[in-house]
């Protein structure tokens, strides 16, 4: 059983409404120093796969065909 720890986060080109207002409020909130804030998913699953190459591909196609949307969003996998 292999674990793939899957981050998806939006195409830099892509406007970003959720992390403009984190932004705004944290700047409300005295946090001067943050200079963007960008807002994404974390997903975890477990894959049941012969190797850690098969888990890779299995969970490249979840990215591919639900989990992301490949078109506005990038996403990185680590298999543990």
């Amino acid at each position: 059983m292999y674990k793939a720890k899957v981050n998806v986060t939006l195409r830099p080109s892509i406007l970003d409404p959720k992390g403009k207002a984190a932004h705004h409020a944290l700047q409300n909130l005295g946090l001067n120093a943050v200079e963007r804030v960008r807002i994404g998913k974390f997903i975890e699953l477990d894959v049941n796969a012969d190797s850690e190459d098969n888990a890779k591909e299995i969970a490249e196609a979840a990215c591919s065909k639900l989990l992301a949307n490949e078109v506005m969003e990038d996403f990185t996998i680590e298999i543990e």
